[in-house]
């Protein structure tokens, strides 16, 4: 038996977990030591900005893997962010 428990908003009660992959570009093996870190610390504040939860997250070297759960009042865009500067990082 399967036991879910459910989030609420003030006139709503939602579940909505989404399967969520970022690959650098052109697959590049780049996600590895000082940056792996930076980025699991990332990913977890701006979850926590928009009221997200991350449940599950797998990172390699070449791509990141995560499981979140992300409140019917946020849309999930998918974006082709092949144009967007990475230099930030």
């Amino acid at each position: 038996m399967i036991i879910t428990s459910y989030e609420s908003l003030s006139h709503s009660k939602w579940d909505c977990k989404y399967h969520i992959i970022f690959v650098p570009k052109y697959r590049k093996k780049v996600l590895y030591g000082k940056i792996r870190k930076y980025l699991v610390q990332v990913c977890h504040d701006l979850a926590h900005q928009k009221g997200c939860k991350i449940i599950k997250g797998n990172m390699v070297q070449d791509h990141v893997h995560m499981l979140i759960s992300i409140p019917p009042k946020h849309a999930v865009i998918v974006v082709n962010l092949n144009a967007v500067d990475y230099s930030w990082l």
